[in-house]
Order: C-alpha cells, then sequence, then structure tokens
C-alpha cells in the first residue's frame, strides 16, 4: 500500500479539500437550490421566448420548437448541476483564518485570514429576502482571496458578519 503525503496541515495531501483540524464544514441553507432553480427557470422563459420569437419570425415553427427544446434541456440539466453546487459549499472558521469552499466541476478552496479582511458585506436580493437567505462575501487587499458563501439564513449571515468583522478587528490591532 503507498504511504499517503502529509500536507503543512498535517492531513493527509488528498483531503486537501478539508477544513483539517476536526473541523466540518458548516452548511448553507437548502433554500438556496430552490433560488438558483427560480432564477434559472425565470431567465429560461426570456431566453425561451425571445428566441422562439425571432425565429418563428424568420426560421419557421421548426426552428422555434428546437429552439425551445434546447433551452428545456439547458434548464434541466441546470437543475441538477444546481443540487451539486448545494452540496459543494461550505465554510469552517477556525481560529486564524476562514476556509470556503465551492464548486462542482472545478473545486475551489479559499482561505481568508481574518487580519487579512478589509470588509464583509452582506447582500440579498429581491427573491434572496423572500426566500430568507443572503450572500456573505469577504473581501481582502488581494483579490484573489475573496471570498463568498451564498444561501446563507439570513439571520445567520448577520452573526456571521458580526463574527467575522470582530475577529478581523481584534487580528489587525498589531498592524
Amino acid at each position: 500500500m503507498a504511504e499517503q503525503q502529509e500536507g503543512a496541515g498535517g492531513y493527509p495531501a488528498a483531503d486537501a479539500f478539508e477544513p483539517g483540524g476536526g473541523l466540518g464544514w458548516s452548511r448553507i441553507s437548502p433554500r438556496y437550490p430552490w433560488h438558483r432553480r427560480i432564477v434559472a427557470l425565470l431567465r429560461a422563459v426570456a431566453a425561451g421566448a425571445v428566441g422562439a420569437f425571432l425565429l418563428w419570425r424568420g426560421g419557421g415553427t421548426v426552428a422555434a420548437v428546437v429552439w425551445v427544446a434546447a433551452v428545456l434541456t439547458v434548464l434541466v440539466a441546470s437543475w441538477v448541476v444546481v443540487e451539486f453546487a448545494y452540496h459543494a459549499h461550505g465554510y469552517a472558521e477556525r481560529e486564524d483564518d476562514l476556509i470556503v469552499t465551492s464548486g462542482v466541476f472545478s473545486r475551489r478552496l479559499v482561505v481568508v485570514p481574518y487580519g487579512r479582511m478589509q470588509f464583509v458585506d452582506v447582500s440579498a436580493g429581491l427573491l434572496d429576502r423572500w426566500m430568507g437567505i443572503a450572500t456573505v462575501r469577504l473581501h481582502t487587499a488581494a483579490a484573489a482571496t475573496d471570498a463568498e458563501i451564498p444561501g446563507l439564513p439570513a439571520a445567520e449571515a448577520a452573526l456571521l458578519r458580526d463574527r467575522l468583522a470582530r475577529k478581523g478587528e481584534e487580528r489587525s490591532m498589531g498592524l
């Protein structure tokens, strides 16, 4: 059996997308997939209607039907991917930093040191507010380390914002 290489955190390199230190991922709201599905449906209806109308005017009924079928196929595929995206999102608060993970086809893990955070932004559009969710964005001086946690319950987003702001202030005092 081959030996597992260990990373700097002392856990197997194969676990590169795990929070480490025995921590588990905090997950986003189960409402998030429905939010993304509603957005996809609204976009599909608009794209399907406009495209079908334009094709019907210039290419006939067959072209319009093919267009609508293509839009419906993309809609169904996006509904499936949304479920995977929901399970891919997570965050973990460690002692000195926040780790955020996301990505279905291309996994991403961002480590944001509390002392490097410049500000924490909470946003919620009309549909977000109706569904009771919000997005928390962490901004740093380096745009590559900015991170966002979408689909948090609004109350949890507010609490996380306050915790992160407090930790950021505590860690940046010595800078």
